[in-house]
């Protein structure tokens, strides 16, 4: 499908945004559209969603933005109401990750608090809605990847099988694959030209915890090959098996494009904090939890979709009882696989450490409660995340739950797997005048109020960006002041 960029000229005199919009979910009719309890997850074909490029600002007018949008694979009508809905989510995302400070910037789906779901000014906003949702389907999609019936789950069992055979002569053992999955910047690249900063590169690596904190502390300790704990080899094979999986779709599919809309706009906010923080729009506006205007209407969905949450964590994603072929005692064997969550772990492990908890930025509980993690690190932009899974046979139970959050460590602990952004200093701006068209639409006091097509052969570099006709005119909607 074709796809279309188009820059956005938005003026913020004292106003925000009065324009609600849909989340693009697939299934269902609970909270937010989520997938009811139980339902399985698969992996989707690539998807890119509509998202923020860049942003021009204006020197003599510190309230007034353009920002260029590439509308992906959406094949969204220039002119349609859905076009309008997507763009003001996208800029809401970027004001969000402007007004909310950092430390108030997390998410905790766990079955053990329901008092710390999310900040009170963050849960009302779009962005932190659309991190509930998007905790809600990391967990159910790492829990299907190991459906064993599914070509990768069988895949994933039998290696564990065969392993376990090795290590201690038989199959017919208790199995947990409690395992915490940080997802890190893998590459983030903005290219400053004149008044305008793009994001012209972005990636997201997906890590085992042990991984991650071996790579951040270059510890020997810490080294996963160097462990003696007796789940290593569990803990190998979902390192080859799903983390590939997991990091995919992340970064390609449709289930997380939403993920990736909130990095690029947060990006772009980490950009303007680390360069214009004294800007009067630096000062009035940024860190001040102004968030009227961003929010939603609905100001209880942060308590559906926990309760929607709950339900999927105590029904699991499967729960059933197969008869597998044991090549090693060439006999039938019944065998219980459950993705669920439940208060009894029976055998499994749980991280409770300090060094955990520190790594995190926030607490990570007493029932294998897990983090994902949102991080803004001195301008250094990181997106990591933990989810812990145990799938169970012969009857033992499993939990897994995670959290999502923008807490901000310091320098020292994240340094080494969260890169800098980089600024591209390289001849890239002619991809990106190859790239970016001339359809201009003016956001203009809390609204959309109209679209142009520059003439053949100029584009945002060309254009005097104040210059611009109207083609059509949008009814004007009350704007909410800050």
């Amino acid at each position: 499908m074709k796809k279309t960029l188009f820059k956005i000229t938005a003026s913020f005199i004292l106003l925000v945004f009065a324009i609600n919009i849909a989340l693009p979910v697939q299934v269902y009719g609970q909270a937010l559209n989520l997938p009811i309890p139980g339902m399985m997850i698969q992996t989707t074909e690539g998807f890119h969603p509509a998202i923020i490029r860049g942003l021009t600002i204006h020197p003599d007018n510190p309230l007034k933005f353009n920002f260029i949008i590439d509308t992906g694979d959406t094949g969204l009508d220039l002119e349609g109401p859905k076009f309008e809905e997507e763009s003001t989510k996208l800029i809401k995302y970027f004001l969000a990750s402007l007004t909310v400070p950092e430390k108030e910037m997390w998410v905790n789906l766990s079955p053990y608090e329901k008092d710390r779901i999310i900040p009170e000014n963050f849960g009302i906003t779009e962005m932190g809605r659309d991190m509930l949702a998007m905790d809600y389907m990391l967990k159910q999609l790492t829990a299907s990847l190991m459906y064993p019936e599914d070509e990768l789950g069988e895949k994933f069992w039998n290696r564990i099988f065969e392993k376990a055979y090795e290590k201690y002569g038989t199959t017919e053992i208790p199995i947990n694959t409690f395992n915490k999955v940080w997802i890190v910047p893998d590459k983030g690249v903005v290219y400053e030209h004149e008044n305008s900063v793009f994001v012209v590169d972005s990636h997201l690596k997906v890590m085992l915890e042990t991984d991650y904190l071996a790579l951040e502390k270059n510890s020997a300790e810490l080294d996963p090959a160097r462990s003696d704990n007796k789940y290593d080899f569990q803990t190998k094979i979902i390192r080859e098996i799903i983390i590939p999986a997991i990091e995919k779709e992340i970064n390609e599919g449709k289930t997380f494009a939403n993920l990736r809309q909130i990095y690029n706009s947060m990006i772009l906010a980490v950009w303007y904090k680390k360069n214009l923080k004294e800007s009067l729009l630096g000062q009035v506006y940024m860190d001040q939890n102004k968030v009227q205007g961003i929010d939603v209407k609905d100001k209880k969905v942060k308590q559906k979709i926990y309760d929607q949450y709950l339900k999927a964590f105590e029904k699991g994603v499967y729960n059933y009882i197969k008869e597998d072929f044991d090549p090693v005692t060439q006999e039938i064997i019944p065998r219980k696989y459950f993705s669920g969550g439940v208060v009894a772990l029976g055998d499994v492990e749980v991280d409770n450490s300090e060094l955990a908890r520190n790594k995190a930025g926030s607490p990570i509980g007493s029932k294998g409660d897990v983090l994902v993690s949102l991080v803004e690190n001195v301008y250094k932009t990181a997106i990591a995340g933990a989810l812990g899974l145990g799938i169970s046979m012969t009857g033992m139970a499993e939990e897994h739950t995670s959290t999502l959050s923008t807490n901000r460590p310091s320098v020292e602990e994240f340094s080494p797997v969260t890169p800098q952004l980089e600024v591209s200093q390289s001849d890239i701006i002619r991809t990106i005048k190859h790239l970016y068209p001339s359809t201009v639409v003016t956001w203009k006091e809390g609204h959309i109020s109209g679209i142009s097509v520059l003439p053949k052969g100029q584009n945002i570099f060309t254009k005097d960006n104040n210059d611009y006709g109207q083609s059509k005119e949008f009814k004007k909607k009350q704007a909410l002041r800050i």
